[in-house]
């Protein structure tokens, strides 16, 4: 094994059974006869007049985008809980199924002579014959609609999509459509190169996914900028350089992260982490867990990259029954952050002051937001010190922000679309327009409970050790009983082995400091660099973890309780 002891931007893991095919001639070959249907199903980004093109000539096809019903019934159907209506930002999120969406499937009629294609999301709904996916991650929609040039699902033409609709309806509607429909796909097409497509056999796909679903693996990392971003995913580890800065870096989000299966010498399909959750969610997760969690991979890692960036906005997330009567998601945003790097002075926001007047600091947020008037959060929020390798643990219902001139390695609950804005320092887009504050949910979902001394015993935990072997040992460093997961923190002397096991419960593990370590199972061995994250289903059950290179190394694990 070849150790490249540097963060890899897309690691990739080669197919279980056949292999990555490219060009729009081997989408052709494994066209099927004429006479046949073929449905290829897919989400609305998809350059699908470009895809219908590529066809060879006489083909008929049926666009299925046309078979939704109105677009104030598409509004009507997946219309928010009367608490979010006419909410600018948020929205409850889509329930149901793609189905709900059409009163009445269009025909797919078999011509001997010619191939009859029915295309677009919900073709798999339709008679067919044979059934492709063609896919473009969700980044290139975010892009898109940011951009006006994307469209929603039973959108008319011509108008720009929301990327509130894009959150909360089409990408819970589309992938649950998708997960359905993986069992029965016979070819999946990726379109990020529309000059060289990428193909791999359904059967291909499903093998992989297995072999995965027992298997540590990394997904692809994705860094994103805002206003606030910084720069040390760019100077560290090379990610974005000409991009305006590296806010955030995406390293496990089971609803956007992708899996990149291939290798350089024929490329890659991307498939999304979540369809391997849920082709093979007791695998991935554990039964424990996947009784209680279903198929959603419950914890997430990123970076909130502040350094040489500004603060982050000073906010909450929502509580339990709010997360769920509201925005109807399952489980609260539970949240950690891990320092990775700080200088002396910087800080973190987190819980209420004990002398926190809570009517002022709700005027002064309201005065903030609606006419521009500056006001110190400090007042109000407690201010940490950023130490290196401390966690702050933030539960649901917590005021808390990364100041500026650190990076923060948040392990959190899975939503990650629901930050409820106290305060945002007036700071204004690329666009030059005030971004979005949330001041009602923000108050509405306030612990006033989180202050004062025992706020900080209770949220800034000092490491326990739990475990110890020769060269190393394992603290517990963060827990509280109402929060679902937990963190601790691994730490070895260089060429240390320390060993664990999942106990069918899956594990998240990160490397905070050092250069790199070896993850050894049963059945294969992986490489994890300086700050690389990587899943361990639960099903790898024991493995090791041993430090590479002169330098002691330190990772962090979360698992659920």
């Amino acid at each position: 094994m070849v150790e490249q002891m540097s963060y890899e931007p897309e690691p990739s893991y080669p197919p279980a059974s056949g292999s990555v095919r490219r060009g729009w001639e081997a989408v052709r070959e494994a066209l099927p006869l004429p006479g046949t249907v073929l449905a290829i199903d897919g989400p609305m980004i998809l350059d699908w007049a470009a895809l219908m093109s590529a066809l060879p000539p006489g083909t008929l096809t049926i666009d299925m985008r046309t078979a939704t019903v109105s677009w104030d019934q598409v509004r009507k159907r997946t219309a928010s809980a009367e608490r979010l209506a006419g909410d600018p930002d948020f929205a409850t999120l889509a329930a149901g199924d793609l189905v709900d969406l059409i009163d009445e499937l269009p025909p797919t009629p078999r011509d001997p002579d010619r191939l009859t294609v029915v295309y677009g999301p919900g073709a798999a709904l339709t008679g067919h014959d044979q059934l492709w996916y063609a896919d473009l991650p969700k980044r290139y929609a975010e892009h898109a609609t940011a951009d006006g040039a994307g469209r929603n699902i039973g959108q008319p033409s011509g108008e720009p999509g929301t990327m509130q609709r894009l959150f909360y309806i089409d990408w819970a509607l589309l992938d649950r459509h998708r997960d359905a429909i993986a069992p029965g796909i016979g070819q999946w097409l990726d379109l990020q190169d529309p000059a060289e497509p990428r193909l791999l056999t359904g059967a291909g796909l499903r093998a992989t996914l297995a072999w995965l679903s027992q298997s540590p693996l990394r997904t692809r990392p994705t860094f994103n900028t805002t206003s606030w971003g910084g720069h040390w995913g760019q100077e560290q580890l090379g990610m974005n350089p000409q991009a305006r800065n590296t806010a955030l870096g995406y390293e496990l989000i089971a609803p956007e992260s992708g899996i990149l299966i291939g290798t350089r010498a024929t490329g890659c399909v991307e498939i999304p982490f979540q369809l391997l959750v849920a082709a093979h969610p007791q695998a991935v997760l554990g039964p424990a867990v996947q009784r209680r969690f279903g198929s959603s991979f419950p914890i997430r890692f990123d970076y909130l990259d502040t350094y040489g960036g500004g603060s982050l906005s000073v906010h909450v997330h929502p509580r339990a029954d709010t997360m769920w009567e509201v925005f109807g998601w399952s489980y609260p945003q539970h949240e950690t952050y891990y320092v990775m790097v700080a200088a002396p002075g910087n800080i973190i926001h987190l819980g209420l002051r004990e002398d926190a007047d809570i009517p002022t600091f709700e005027r002064q947020a309201h005065a903030a937001h609606d006419h521009g008037e500056p006001f110190d959060i400090g007042r109000f929020v407690q201010q940490h010190p950023a130490e290196p390798h401390q966690l702050f643990l933030v539960p649901a219902g917590t005021p808390h922000g990364s100041g500026q001139g650190n990076v923060v390695l948040e392990i959190s609950a899975t939503p990650y679309l629901y930050s409820l804005r106290f305060y945002d320092w007036l700071r204004r887009d690329a666009d030059g327009h005030q971004r979005p504050v949330h001041v009602g949910h923000a108050f509405d979902n306030l612990d006033t409970s989180r202050t004062g001394g025992p706020l900080r015993d209770a949220l800034i935990q000092k490491p326990r050790t739990v475990t110890t072997g020769a060269g190393w040992h394992e603290d517990l460093i963060g827990a509280l009983p109402e929060m679902f997961f937990q963190v601790h923190r691994i730490e070895l002397t260089a060429g240390a082995t320390a060993h664990q096991d999942t106990t069918d419960r899956f594990h998240v593990l990160n490397v905070v400091a050092g250069q790199a370590v070896r993850v050894r199972t049963e059945r294969d061995e992986h490489l994890l660099s300086y700050a690389e994250t990587m899943v361990i289903p639960a099903s790898a059950g024991p493995y090791t973890v041993t430090a590479l290179g002169s330098q002691p190394a330190r990772v962090v694990k979360a698992f659920v309780r």
